[in-house]
């Protein structure tokens, strides 16, 4: 599969709050291409809005963050064209009723540039699934399997940055060893890749690790605004996600 060389990422300070509060704040990061940092944290601790902010995808709202030298939010239009997101709950998930091959040729169809059908067996064996049958349900892959498949349709966009959420959710320890090796392989061919995680425990020494902590919540002063779920999701939606235009 052809490999562009990965991207250098700066993060000076990026926060991002909400009406809700305070999503994750003073982060600094500095990713260099063929490097694998972790962001590792607990639920509610803002790593996978990190990860959305890094992709372009979601506008952080201080400090100073940049992809490839482009600005953000500034330039999210450049760099969501660089950057590639692995599977992320409630934001890309599997269609469980779809098979692996249907998955694969869906991200194809998707891709803003053409791309022959062969590059589908090169990004499934560097994800590690070069031995599986494609013909399988989303719903019958383990959990290792379902990561490994983010990845590959992550791939499939021959990204410059590969971002991955949740690298060691329900994971053995082995497992977990096995897919941190494959994300630095990845990351030895040049690709700048950044994994979110609970623990980056499995992950090798010469992994950079960024930590996250969840912020407090906010003491609620004054008596409650009754807000509807629909206006709730309005509000949420403007604040977070980066414009259409952007």
């Amino acid at each position: 599969m052809r490999r562009a060389t990965g991207v250098r990422v700066v993060a000076e300070d990026v926060e991002l709050r909400t009406g809700e509060g305070t999503v994750f704040s003073g982060v600094g990061l500095e990713a260099a291409p063929g490097s694998l940092t972790a962001v590792a944290g607990d639920s509610g601790s803002g790593r996978t809005a990190l990860l959305l902010a890094l992709a372009g995808r979601m506008r952080p709202t201080g400090g100073r963050l940049a992809v490839d030298g482009h600005p953000l939010p500034r330039r999210a239009r450049k760099v969501r064209d660089i950057a590639a997101l692995g599977l992320s709950q409630g934001v890309n998930d599997l269609d469980e009723r779809l098979r692996v091959a249907e998955h694969l040729t869906e991200r194809m169809l998707l891709r803003f540039r053409p791309a022959p059908k062969s590059a589908v067996a090169p990004a499934l064996e560097e994800a590690g699934l070069g031995d599986l049958d494609t013909h399988t349900l989303a719903k019958d892959l383990t959990g290792l399997e379902r990561l490994r498949l983010g990845v590959a349709l992550a791939l499939l966009e021959e990204p410059r940055l590969l971002l991955v959420d949740d690298a060691d959710d329900g994971l053995t320890d082995e497992h977990r060893r096995e897919f941190w090796g494959t994300l630095r392989a990845l990351a030895d061919t040049g690709l700048t890749v950044v994994a979110a995680c609970g623990d980056p425990a499995g992950a090798d020494e010469d992994t950079a690790v960024v930590r996250l902590r969840r912020p407090p919540r906010p003491e609620r002063t004054g008596p409650k605004r009754r807000t509807g779920p629909a206006r709730k999701r309005a509000l949420h939606l403007s604040e977070l996600f980066a414009r259409k235009g952007a």
